[in-house]
């Protein structure tokens, strides 16, 4: 029975390498689906976890991982040496930037390495970690290649790019639409059909190099619209204008237009990483992303605008930052989500201390954290409201927060027009 078949009567092994925000709720799916799945990931605690039936994603219960081990289609273990036993072999790992905004692919390597240690005929390797145009082919395949097997011919190569939005669940796995680009008809063929059983749309494309580029425009697109409309903020405050006015306003028309909102900064993993992927592939092909590039500018600088704020609302009060107790309410990069990766109240944290301020913090979706050399452990809500800090920020707009208490506090910076509609001499906006 050839892999197109196995995968087309469900009976194909799946491996994914990488069991984080994109590959563990892809893992279930398949699980779900009635696969044999088998997760891959160096971290024992991840494996253990899984393998007791427990979630460390929200977005994913711990009941449906529960479900599918117990009924023996999910299991997890660091021993690449059986991803030789797998028909498909996904890899879902992280694509962070170097200090110098370069791409880190070490994780990437790593995961090929291991996949083609045991590929055999057949096989149907996929990466899904976004990257820059030309990753497949110019990385993954040739460490495919090694030992004599040809792509498209031997074996099967895709690229799709994750799409996975913590937090959102309006928007879980299976109803994303799947973009697909293999090498040749082939491959997008079976990889097409493998995740036409788990997801609601498959979008095929030509090649693996156009699956790639689609990943790096959705994000690029938001980042260049949130680096617009940040800077959309930054000049309304200058005017003495509401800019959330603005928006509410603007976005009243039927047609042309779709509203993005300032903030803190970028986090997370893709849209702070994905756009500097792009401009470094770009570069390589002599051409300079001007306006990718300055867009990043405008929100990286977020944090220190902020930080600008709260030395406003300080000053409004004759405080100066030094010395002042500023409380942040959420730590993680969005709402809901306990994911701290590129978060801007990070930023935010690290500039305050440096300019002398105690800082703390309420997020019960991060209990403790450490970064920067700093162990961090937060305070819980009820005790932050009740606590007399010189100012406090809202970074992030969790659902549980009360705003209305945050709202009657001395003084408030609020990033996220959380508290809005609220106003007064203790209130300072974005």
């Amino acid at each position: 029975m050839s892999t197109l078949e196995r995968i087309k009567n469900k009976k194909a092994k799946i491996g994914i390498i990488g069991l984080g925000y994109v590959g563990l709720p892809l893992a279930v799916e398949f699980a779900h689906a009635g696969f044999d799945v088998t997760g891959f990931d160096v971290d024992e605690r991840k494996n253990s976890a899984i393998n007791a039936g427990e979630s460390y994603i929200p977005d994913v219960p711990a009941a449906d991982i529960a479900a599918e081990v117990k009924a023996g289609r999910l299991r997890a273990t660091a021993d690449m040496s059986k991803l030789g036993d797998m028909d498909v072999v996904d890899i879902c790992v992280p694509t962070p930037l170097r200090k110098t905004k370069d791409p880190d692919l070490s994780y990437v390597v790593k995961a090929v390495e291991a996949a083609a240690a045991t590929l055999k005929a057949g096989q149907l390797v996929i990466l899904e970690s976004t990257t820059y145009p030309g990753t497949t082919d110019e990385v993954v395949q040739p460490m495919l290649e090694e030992k004599g097997l040809k792509a498209g011919r031997d074996f099967f190569l895709a690229f799709s790019p994750e799409r996975v939005d913590p937090g959102n669940v309006q928007f879980p796995t299976r109803s994303i639409p799947k973009v697909v680009g293999g090498h040749g008809p082939a491959s997008t063929e079976m990889a097409a059909a493998l995740y036409g059983a788990v997801v609601t749309q498959v979008v095929p494309v030509s090649s693996t190099r156009v699956a790639e580029m689609v990943k790096l425009l959705e994000n690029t697109f938001r980042a260049v619209n949130i680096g617009l409309v940040n800077e959309i903020a930054l000049m309304s405050n200058k005017m003495d204008i509401n800019v959330w006015e603005v928006i509410d306003a603007a976005k009243t028309k039927p047609f042309g237009f779709m509203p993005f909102y300032p903030g803190p900064g970028l986090g997370g993993h893709c849209i702070p990483i994905d756009p500097f992927y792009l401009s470094w592939k770009a570069r390589q092909n002599g051409f300079e992303c001007r306006f990718i590039e300055l867009a990043g500018q405008v929100n990286s600088s977020m944090p220190e605008y902020v930080v600008t704020r709260v030395t406003d609302a300080l000053n409004s009060v004759k405080k100066p930052i030094n010395g002042s107790r500023v409380h942040l309410f959420g730590i993680a990069y969005k709402r809901d989500v306990n994911d701290m990766r590129e978060s801007p109240a990070l930023d935010i944290m690290e500039l305050l201390i440096r300019r002398g301020a105690t800082v703390t913090y309420s997020d019960s979706w991060v209990p403790s954290f450490s970064h920067a050399g700093h162990d961090m452990t937060e305070v819980p809500f009820d005790q932050a409201v009740a606590t007399d800090y010189d100012c406090v920020v809202i970074a992030t707009d969790h659902a549980s927060f009360d705003y209305g208490l945050i709202s009657q506090m001395p003084l408030v910076v609020d990033t996220r027009n959380a508290i809005k509609g609220a106003t007064g001499p203790n209130v300072f906006k974005l």
